[in-house]
């Protein structure tokens, strides 16, 4: 009996794997207003996630003596997910001191909250902040907000 289950189970795998390829696709393509409105791409994450990786390679950041690779600890992100009608949006932002207020500055004016403001490394040269964010809305106007804060930077 088991050899049966084991058949019918490799033949439904088999038969939804194209619908399941296509699903994916589906919401990929739904992401590309959001990819033109960050100038970026993204990557479908699990979960129906959608992700931007932005390492700040502008950067030349030293601890003890050692170049911080900026793939390593300086990578901001930002990950999008559909929720009902709306879209939640959820970040990390890797920012120079003086970066600080005027990116805090434009994403209160766009309605992108800080959630968080601190330090992930210590005694680092030049010393980085890192500020969490999240918003709630439409996806675009999301994306659009935060490029406009991005703008501020060099990232």
């Amino acid at each position: 009996m088991k050899p049966y289950r084991c058949y019918a189970m490799t033949l439904l795998i088999m038969a939804t794997s194209p619908v399941l390829a296509q699903q994916s696709a589906i919401s990929t393509d739904a992401w590309k207003p959001v990819e033109a409105a960050l100038g970026r791409s993204g990557q479908t994450q699990p979960g129906d996630v959608f992700k931007f990786a932005m390492p700040r390679k502008d950067l030349k950041v030293t601890k003890d003596g050692v170049l911080v690779a900026p793939g390593l600890a300086l990578v901001s992100w930002a990950a999008f997910k559909t929720m009902g009608s709306e879209t939640m949006l959820m970040g990390d932002i890797v920012l120079t001191e003086d970066e600080v207020e005027p990116v805090m500055l434009k994403l209160q004016q766009e309605g992108i909250e800080q959630t968080s403001i601190h330090n992930h490394l210590l005694g680092e040269t030049p010393h980085i902040v890192y500020m969490h964010i999240a918003g709630h809305g439409d996806a675009v106007k999301l994306a659009t907000s935060l490029s406009s804060a991005l703008a501020l930077t060099k990232t």
